[in-house]
């Protein structure tokens, strides 16, 4: 894992202290599964409790214990770093799962809820928006902003349509062909115009100037409209197309930087907190 920022999370699991590490490249976060055990149980030992359900995870074949990745994590007692076990965010959700304590519960029935949610969402997808339109409007979006969200949102699927009727695989080669229309107009990959910013797993068009969001969608706008024109197939060639879509977006930045006299690129976000190294912690705004 290469340049990962070490970090401590305190609001999580009424204030105690969890450990976390970040792997820029696969943009996750892993926790110290000991931390986790100490927060949800009453050990005494978290290390001696953890070794007694990893034994029983083992023996039961539980696809967990293969998730558990090995990071040096700093210790409080000595400020040095040990290897310590660690999950992911889904790794973490699945131990709660299997942790068998009173202090589990509240964590357990809000997971059962999320669940509910989804499978309800399932008969009426509308409620899934409804969330959504909610979940942006308690962060402080207008109703404007979050109209405009949901249209990009749309034009997105159309441009993944596009590819894959193109021949381009779901995941990786989606993640390519966007890094290539990004880098192209921005002069940075998705990932990077997120460590410019200061952003982690945040949405990057949710912490963009509207001038950037214009600019990304434009990219994007082009990339679907040359590929819908031409049927590009098979990756390299969707590339080409891609770097053209994100060449139309550079062209207005430019025209747009000469008459405005300032960047088009902005390291402002949108959070309320930012990310820190020194004293390792999320600092609140």
């Amino acid at each position: 894992m290469k340049n990962n920022k070490l970090e401590t999370i305190s609001n999580l699991f009424e204030g105690q202290e969890i450990r976390s590490i970040w792997d820029k490249e696969k943009e996750e976060y892993y926790f110290s599964v000991v931390d986790v055990i100490s927060a949800l149980t009453d050990a005494t030992i978290p290390k001696r409790y953890w070794s007694d359900l990893k034994r029983e995870l083992i023996n039961e074949g539980s696809q967990l214990y293969e998730k558990i990745v090995q990071l040096k994590l700093k210790s409080s007692k000595d400020g040095k770093n040990y290897l310590t076990d660690t999950l992911d965010t889904e790794g973490i959700f699945r131990l709660i799962e299997s942790v068998p304590s009173p202090k589990a519960e509240p964590f357990k029935l809000w997971l059962a809820k999320l669940g509910r949610q989804k499978v309800d969402e399932i008969f009426d997808p509308s409620k899934g928006i409804d969330e959504m339109i909610d979940f942006y409007l308690k962060k402080g979006y207008t109703l404007e902003w979050i109209e405009a969200r949901i249209k990009a949102i749309i034009d997105r699927k159309r441009l993944t349509k596009v590819w894959n009727d193109g021949g381009v695989k779901e995941g990786k080669e989606y993640a390519m062909l966007t890094n290539a229309i990004y880098k192209e107009w921005s002069g940075m990959t998705a990932s990077e115009y997120k460590a410019f910013k200061g952003i982690r797993k945040e949405n990057l068009r949710d912490n963009m100037s509207r001038i950037e969001v214009l600019l990304t969608d434009l990219g994007e706008l082009a990339a679907h409209d040359i590929a819908e024109e031409e049927h590009p197939q098979g990756f390299r060639e969707n590339v080409k197309a891609a770097k053209r879509g994100g060449k139309v977006a550079k062209d207005a930045r430019n025209s747009y930087e000469k008459a405005t006299k300032k960047s088009a690129i902005s390291k402002n976000n949108s959070l309320k907190y930012k990310y820190i190294d020194e004293n390792n912690k999320i600092e609140k705004r």
